[in-house]
């Protein structure tokens, strides 16, 4: 079995407005959030055999935190230019490239493309929020073999979640 959790990065800076999309760090409602949300996985007894973030400053940081409080190592991180904005063909590809000796993958990144991905592989929700979460089971043990027809859903959380 393969598990995927797709992470959104935590709420993002807008206190430069000529700051390039790319560079745009966390707010500190994102500071905040991106802790909370790890402590919620770590609670949920899920922790990280790998992974793989956008390379955008806000992506990173997130993914830096949750490492940070789940003691994965930070330089085990995996960054790629490849999940920034990326569709669904796009996440699809990068998970797909993931060395099968890893069981458990966290990805960061963005919308649209992580709320295209979920619809595309078969579960409706409104919004995956700033820090959002939506974990996956996948019935296969090669991630080149996931897909829609081997997919469970595992959990879907979200800083706003009150029944956590």
């Amino acid at each position: 079995m393969k598990k995927l959790v797709l992470i959104r990065h935590a709420k993002s800076s807008w206190d430069q407005p000529f700051l390039s999309d790319h560079k745009r760090p966390l707010a500190d409602r994102g500071l905040r959030d991106a802790p909370r949300m790890a402590q919620r996985l770590k609670k949920r007894g899920i922790q990280a055999d790998g992974m793989t973030s956008s390379d955008a400053e806000r992506a990173k940081i997130t993914a830096y935190i949750t490492a940070e409080q789940l003691k994965f190592p930070r330089e085990k991180i995996l960054l790629t230019h490849d999940l920034y904005h990326a569709s669904v063909s796009g996440i699809l590809h990068v998970v797909q490239q993931t060395d099968d000796s890893i069981g458990t993958l966290f990805i960061f990144g963005h919308n649209p493309g992580f709320n295209d991905f979920v619809w595309e592989m078969g579960f409706k929700i409104d919004n995956l929020p700033t820090a959002g979460q939506f974990g996956f089971q996948f019935e296969t043990n090669s991630w080149k073999n996931i897909s829609s027809k081997n997919v469970k859903n595992w959990f879907f959380d979200y800083p706003k979640n009150d029944s956590f």
